[in-house]
């Protein structure tokens, strides 16, 4: 097997996949951060006292959760410039993907909210904490520290989603390797090269995830 495996023109690839691997850096790390104010805010909202935007929240939840990232990234791509409204591929792409994984988002932070004691949030509120305050020194520090290691899961599976982006011809390592196979007619080089790097960030999350879990314990103690 190994005999017919081209290293060279892997070689020769090398540096057109690490501008695509770094391009899959960017577009993850955008479209996380993105995701992560957007589950925020979207959360905030879910729990709030305003019906209006809990229902809202609600929808806009619900609706991405039960359609898949495929369909709302060609909805984006396709959809959007029919109605009017034009972005370039990368804006297309971390918004498909700040949205996608920002309802998820929303609801790990939203269960991380609903695990602290009420004896806490009784204890801010006879302290004389209004919500906001309530919210920023009691309820988020906790929920946060609770809820990281699944936010960093739900990152892991942005990063790999990020794959998708390559159907809009944005050059990240999907991209790479289907580049290669048409070029050269190699997609086991091609495909496998791609693979690598995605499991240079997989790991690179995965201990992330193990140094935070490690790290909430040591502080718990």
């Amino acid at each position: 097997m190994l005999e017919t495996f081209n290293f060279r023109v892997i070689l020769e690839y090398m540096p057109f996949f690490l501008s695509c691997f770094l391009a899959t850096l960017w577009l993850s790390g955008a479209g996380l951060l993105g995701a992560f104010g957007t589950g925020l805010l979207a959360c905030g909202m879910r729990i709030g006292r305003f019906k209006l935007l809990s229902r809202i929240a609600y929808v806009y939840i619900e609706s991405i959760r039960s359609t898949p990232l495929l369909v709302q990234l060609f909805f984006f791509y396709f959809g959007l410039p029919s109605l009017g409204l034009r972005m370039s591929e990368a804006s297309t792409g971390i918004l498909a993907l700040t949205l996608n994984s920002g309802a998820y988002m929303a609801e790990i932070i939203r269960a991380g909210i609903q695990s602290i004691p009420n004896g806490q949030i009784e204890a801010a509120v006879s302290s004389g904490l209004n919500y906001f305050q309530r919210m920023r020194c009691v309820i988020l520090p906790q929920a946060i520290g609770v809820t990281l290691p699944p936010m960093l899961g739900q990152a892991i599976v942005l990063v790999k989603d990020s794959a998708l982006l390559s159907l809009i011809s944005l050059p990240e390592l999907t991209r790479a390797g289907q580049i290669m196979t048409s070029e050269r007619f190699m997609p086991a080089e091609g495909f496998l090269t791609s693979a690598v790097f995605y499991l240079v960030i997989y790991y690179f999350l995965k201990l992330m995830t193990h140094w935070s879990q490690r790290r909430l314990i040591y502080l718990q103690t």
